[in-house]
């Protein structure tokens, strides 16, 4: 039972970063990682020994997103604010935090499924049978996913509009 819980704990950081990729919030981040961690636990049977653990969790928790996004669009959460909403938001390093902004804004803007692919390849480093078990999805469709998102990527920190190919 003790090897298990110390299974997750290596690939909480990564289940973190991702959320917080996903999300662009790091309440939900942390609320997400916390059901995926629940889920597994609950589910810890279904896993196979022997498997890769990580696309395991990394399935869990990208579905848990899924069904979050969906039940959002179909009634969405009223938030409140708070004290802390009202502060002025303090840049340390305005040249860095710019370049962050913008690449936030531009990620935010791809499709959930291109940003999910771009997420799991780029920052998580897996492979494309990896991601394409995660997803659920062939690793065809990860390919083409993952090219268009850094095209569009391209386009939005570029500012230029996409470049017309010419078929024969």
């Amino acid at each position: 039972m003790t090897d298990d819980r110390r299974l997750f704990d290596e690939h909480i950081p990564r289940l973190r970063r991702y959320a917080r990729a996903l999300t662009g919030d790091r309440t939900r981040a942390d609320d997400l990682v916390q059901d995926c961690l629940a889920r597994a636990w609950e589910k810890l049977s279904l896993w196979q020994r022997g498997t890769d653990l990580r696309a395991w969790l990394f399935t869990i928790l990208h579905n848990l997103y899924v069904n979050d996004v969906r039940r959002l669009k179909s009634r969405p959460e009223l938030l409140a604010l708070d004290d802390a909403a009202l502060e002025v938001p303090q840049h340390a390093n305005i040249d860095g935090g710019l370049a962050l902004r913008d690449l936030d804004a531009a990620l935010r803007q791809l499709p959930d499924e291109q940003r999910a692919v771009l997420l799991l390849v780029s920052l998580e480093e897996m492979r494309y049978e990896e991601v394409a078990r995660t997803l659920g999805i062939p690793v065809g469709t990860v390919m083409s996913r993952l090219s268009r998102a850094r095209e569009r990527l391209r386009t939005l920190l570029n500012g230029t509009s996409p470049q017309l190919r010419r078929v024969k």
